[in-house]
């Protein structure tokens, strides 16, 4: 079995060809599991609960970029606003005027999470949705949340062209917000999609973002925690 360096260097290189940067997803994992993979030089990883990345992060390094995947509610954004380098899961209006709020005299990096997939369960804007966050906004701008690009979770299928298309969609999606809305900000340029088991199909389909968990970490223990729960 290859070590955690092999498949790391495998990994990364790979997405890196693809185009796309490699978020490590951790959640369950041990902090020691995280130190190994900060002193080979990666710095980008993932948490979808408040409480462990909370724990986490005050045993860590200050310069890990902390992304946060899940879904995050409104009374715990003060926790994590303070250290998180980009919120994958902005699926709401009231979230973002709350990231916003609470954001103080710091930028806050937003990625807009679209619902892609045919599960329901899936957090996620629609198209129309989408649109009239964006247009509130352009009516009462933000101060301090910067939209960086969009987000989005295929179905769990194996159905690959399911998936290609899901995620052509969020392309096409990234595309639209880009030009109406973001046609002036070269920082609106990211696509977080692909994850373990469908990260190649994203990266054809123009991913910036991979966020991998289970590929290079191994199954993970969720006892009897909810994986969307904060």
């Amino acid at each position: 079995m290859a070590s955690l360096s092999d498949q790391y260097s495998t990994l990364s290189r790979e997405i890196a060809a693809g185009g796309a940067r490699l978020v490590v997803v951790t959640k369950t994992h041990p902090v020691s599991v995280i130190r190994q993979l900060y002193e080979m030089g990666h710095r980008d990883f993932g948490e979808n609960r408040v409480g462990e990345l909370e724990e986490k992060a005050a045993q860590l390094p200050d310069d890990i970029n902390w992304h946060f995947i899940g879904h995050l509610q409104r009374n715990k954004v003060k926790n994590v606003v303070p250290f998180v380098t980009l919120f994958h899961s902005g699926d709401s209006l009231r979230l973002l005027r709350e990231l916003d709020k609470r954001a103080e005299d710091r930028s806050v990096d937003v990625l807009l999470q679209y619902h892609i997939a045919d599960e329901d369960s899936k957090y996620g804007l629609t198209r129309e949705s989408g649109r009239e966050l964006l247009e509130s906004i352009r009516e009462e701008p933000l101060r301090h949340v910067r939209i960086l690009g969009v987000m989005g979770m295929a179905t769990y299928t194996d159905d690959e062209e399911q998936v290609a298309e899901e995620f052509r969609t969020l392309h096409e999606i990234f595309s639209e917000v880009k030009e109406t809305y973001f046609v002036d900000s070269p920082d609106f340029a990211e696509i977080s999609m692909g994850m373990s088991g469908d990260y190649p199909i994203a990266l054809r389909q123009g991913s910036t973002l991979v966020r991998i968990g289970s590929k290079l970490l191994g199954d993970r223990d969720y006892g009897d925690a909810d994986e969307a729960g904060n």
